[in-house]
């Protein structure tokens, strides 16, 4: 229940219906006598009459609004009591009670503590000022009450001065736990932290987050509010509004202040839920007003009006909208309810109370239901003098019944079960018919160790003095035209959930969710919260998830980004998608485009191979430096032609690794080739015996192909050594993930590459030498112009690789490559071809040597035959001049005239003509 506080009575209704306080004894609402004796504190009227504003006299005064639910527990303490009496529980002891009217207020509570402090046995109530009260004996031994957790925080601490245990069936305030401040208090009730996280609970599962809250101004509803505020912001919850009606109904700013609370809640038409932690009267006050001004909301209700009968028969109650309430859970109380039936035939004569309301039943008799609720609640105990003369006693045996609030009255008989089982602990072993055999503080000792069953459960103190209860959550509808309190779910504190008997309760319960009550609209998933200047975290705008963040839930605060690099997310998602994995695919048509340009480019230097072996013996081929370094040459345009497919697929280490190397040394393989074929070219046709002897000593074919090839290798494993290539996952497109070679080191990418050109542009100086050579059987010019295309290859690659991007960047040095062997192929053999294949008549020994005397008879600067060696190791072009001119075929005979330009003719002794033929076929053989 909520923090409340509470008075005593200081009138007594006497059989001469004189309503005064003439001595101590006048302010005891109840009592019997009894071996141990109990006190009880009950708010029995809810406020207590001042004749002034303010007090000036000392006096305890009459008070008004007689309040059938506390009447009732009265009722539920005297008859725990007596059946406990009519037990063995005790086995011959008998308690007594003595039960005060706090009147909802803290003076007369504590009036009444203060007796309870006085000395057993005392004539004149006298309370002794001491030191330690180990050994005082009170008139009572324990307390049960207070109502309200206001006036149960002032009693306690009066009783904790001889530490009397206070044992309280309904104030709940979360601060009573506090075992330094209230050593001696303990309740049947859960402490409302429980409570206010339910409420919490119930507002959160339902969806709101926009609430008002209205509380008492005492204790009581400050400390509910900062319990509830505390619940709220954990859960993001926000509070609009807080109202505080003021705790007393004979404060003039009452009314004032009720009005001002339902201005404020259809001002805000937002807030569609309200949160109310108030006494019954003042509950009743706000919800009369409300039904005026046609408010309606949800309402959630505290334990403390939870079950309140006679705030569920206002009429029109149903205008209102939806009540849910938390209760405490009750027990079998069938007992109690035959105790009422029977209550007509008790006297009255020691039950003020009982008295006072049998009075009240003869005048407001005549009334229907609602309005004898409020005939009750509204007279004084001065008004009842007054009106009750020449009243007949009139007896309603429904009405009592009809206000049970089962939770209260069944804490109310567990509060004395406890005290009743503490003092059967102390008498194990002493005598306790007489009252002075143990003191307060050792049976409050007893009563923290207290444990007995009810209905099936065990029934005992934790730590804090607290009783760990469930709640019933309370939903009221309206049935037949009446409005019911009904159960709709169980909220356990200790799992923090609630507990549905079927689907229809759950139904119930799902229904409340149709209600709105928001700052502002949720956001949908993909959007999240953007506060506003508001000082809420409730309102905020939403605003739509940035690339790569989502958000899948409603009202996020904060959008979450994509897990890791391989995922992303557009603007607005609400899941995240898998990044698309990217690389030049087998499928892609310019891969295939590719791929059949290099399957061509094999089938080429396939159908090259064929064409050579068939002419193996041709001059062309003989020209072309022999099969062997022919088929060397094709091998290594194969191997680049077959490099390109390693750029194409997913890339792999071993295709990384594989791709660069294959196509760095196939090219070194087979530029070094060509180089050899541009020096023999030149050694055999150049005359200048300066660049003969140099070329003589440079040339080394197997060496220089083993070193230029060699040195590509070392570079190469070097490279694959100590900066290896590997697979790199590019994430800088935004939706997906470029799977590329990372080259490993630039340098030795640069550097390989570097190689190739700087043994390309040997070979394209040499082969430049000899541009001039033999048309027919000259491959220097077409060495010279497939370097040339090597060169500009790979010079527009530079920027074309540095600048693109994406899957296509293999794509462009497989270009490259194949454009540069294609270059170098198509220049090296397909002349040739062509001369095999079309050009067959110049393809023979005689064409050749004609068309070498024609080039040395047309050159010009050409040297003195007779200064050219005729050594074996000569040029061929000289061992073919030998043989021409001695052939039979020959028309000059043997006679051959060579003259160089500027200088006279010089006729040459002619050889023998067939030393001539076997040294012009040597000399043919070394080309």
């Amino acid at each position: 229940m909520a923090f409340i506080s509470f008075l005593i009575p200081c009138f007594v209704i006497s059989t001469d219906m004189v309503f005064s306080c003439q001595n101590t004894h006048d302010l005891v609402g109840a009592s019997s006598p009894g071996d141990i004796v109990i006190g009880g504190l009950f708010a029995v009227h809810s406020e207590m009459l001042h004749s002034e504003e303010h007090p000036i006299k000392p006096v305890i005064q009459n008070c008004a609004g007689f309040e059938i639910q506390f009447f009732l527990q009265t009722l539920a303490m005297i008859h725990a009591i007596e059946t406990i009496n009519n037990s063995t529980l005790l086995s011959g002891v008998t308690l007594g009670y003595e039960i005060y009217d706090t009147c909802a207020e803290v003076t007369k509570g504590m009036a009444s503590a203060l007796r309870f402090l006085s000395k057993y046995n005392s004539s004149e109530d006298v309370v002794e000022f001491k030191c330690n009260y180990t050994d005082y004996i009170p008139r009572i031994k324990a307390v049960t009450g207070a109502t309200y957790s206001e006036v149960s925080m002032a009693v306690s601490r009066l009783l904790a001065l001889q530490l009397i245990p206070q044992v309280s069936p309904v104030s709940s305030a979360e601060i009573l736990s506090d075992k330094i401040r209230f050593p001696s208090f303990f309740r049947t009730i859960p402490s409302d932290f429980h409570q206010t996280r339910a409420m919490i609970r119930l507002i959160c599962e339902s969806g709101w987050n926009w609430i008002g809250v209205i509380a008492t101004d005492d204790d009581n509803g400050r400390f509910a509010l900062e319990s509830f505020g505390v619940q709220a912001m954990a859960n993001n919850v926000c509070i609009a509004f807080k109202e505080m009606l003021p705790a007393y109904l004979s404060d003039n700013t009452f009314h004032t202040k009720v009005d001002d609370a339902i201005e404020k809640i259809v001002k805000e038409t937002r807030v569609n839920v309200i949160v109310v932690f108030m006494r019954q009267f003042h509950v009743l006050k706000l919800f009369k007003k409300a039904i005026e001004k046609n408010v309606n909301k949800i309402w959630i209700a505290s334990d403390n009006w939870s079950t309140a009968v006679k705030i569920s028969t206002i009429p029109n109650i149903r205008q209102l909208g939806t009540i849910v309430g938390f209760g405490f859970k009750s027990g079998d109380i069938s007992t109690f309810q035959d105790f009422l039936r029977n209550l007509r035939e008790k006297p009255t004569d020691n039950n003020k109370f009982l008295h006072e309301y049998i009075m009240l039943l003869s005048l407001c008799a005549h009334l229907d239901y609602h309005d004898f609720q409020t005939c009750i609640s509204n007279q004084s105990q001065d008004d009842l003098l007054q009106n009750v003369e020449n009243k007949d006693q009139i007896w309603r045996d429904d009405f009592l019944n009809t206000n049970i609030e089962p939770g209260f009255i069944h804490s109310t008989i567990l509060a004395v079960y406890a005290i009743a089982h503490a003092i059967k602990g102390q008498c194990k072993d002493r005598n306790c018919k007489d009252p002075s055999s143990f003191t307060p503080w050792e049976l409050l000792e007893e009563l923290k160790k207290v444990s007995f069953m009810d209905g099936g459960k065990e029934i005992k103190f934790d730590a804090n003095g607290d009783m760990r209860t469930s709640y019933d959550v309370l939903l009221w509808k309206e049935i037949d035209g009446h409005m019911e309190i009904t159960t709709m779910a169980e909220y356990d504190p200790e799992k923090g959930g609630f507990i549905f008997e079927d689907d229809e309760k759950r139904r119930e319960f799902l229904a409340l969710k149709k209600v709105q009550s928001t700052c502002s609209q949720p956001c949908r998933p993909g959007q999240m919260k953007k506060v506003t200047e508001s000082p809420h975290t409730c309102c905020y705008e939403c605003v739509y998830c940035p690339e790569n963040h989502y958000s899948n839930k409603t009202d996020m605060d904060y959008c979450y980004q994509c897990n890791n690099k391989t995922y992303w997310a557009p603007v607005n998602s609400s899941t995240c998608y898998r990044k698309t994995i990217l690389f030049l695919a087998w499928t892609d048509w310019f891969a295939i485009f590719l791929l059949l340009l290099s399957a061509f480019g094999v089938m080429l230097v396939l159908s090259i191979s064929v064409i050579f072996a068939k002419n193996l013996n041709t001059p062309v081929v003989k020209a072309s430096g022999g099969l062997i370094v022919c088929y060397i040459i094709l091998f290594s345009h194969f191997l680049i032609f077959l490099s390109t497919v390693f750029f194409i697929d997913e890339p792999t280490e071993f295709k990384c690794k594989t791709r660069q190397a294959l196509f760095g040394i196939s090219f070194a393989l087979c530029v070094s080739c060509i180089l050899i074929k541009s020096l023999k070219i030149l050694l055999a046709f150049s005359f200048d015996p300066k660049i003969q002897n140099f070329l003589k000593c440079v040339y080394k074919p197997v060496p220089i192909v083993i070193t230029c090839t060699g040195i590509q290798v070392i570079i190469c494993t070097f490279w694959l050594i100590f900066r290896t290539p590997f697979v790199k996952q590019n994430f800088s497109i935004p939706r997906a993930i470029l799977l590329e070679c990372n080259e490993g080191s630039v340098v030795a990418f640069g550097t390989m590459l570097g190689y190739i050109t700087t043994l390309a542009f040997i070979c394209f100086i040499f082969a430049f030498k000899g541009r001039k050579l033999p048309e027919n059987y000259n491959e220097a010019k077409f060495i010279t112009f497939g370097m040339l295309i090597y060169f500009i290859a790979w010079i527009v690659f530079i920027p074309v690789y540095a600048t693109t991007f994406g899957k296509y960047l293999p794509a462009v040095e497989i270009i490259v490559v194949l454009i540069s062997n294609y270059g170098i192929l198509s220049c090296t053999f397909l002349p040739k071809c062509y001369v095999i294949i079309y050009k067959q008549e110049t393809n023979t020994k005689s064409a050749f040597l004609k068309m070498i005397y024609t080039y040395s008879s047309k050159s010009a600067g050409s040297v003195a035959v007779s200064q050219i060696s005729l050594d074996s190791k000569s040029s061929s072009f000289q061992a073919a001049v030998s043989d021409s001119c001695n052939s039979e075929k020959n028309p000059m005979n043997g006679n051959c005239n060579f003259q160089v330009a500027g200088q006279r003719p010089v006729r040459e002794k002619p050889l023998p003509k067939n030393a001539a033929r076997t040294t012009a076929r040597k000399r043919l053989s070394s080309i």
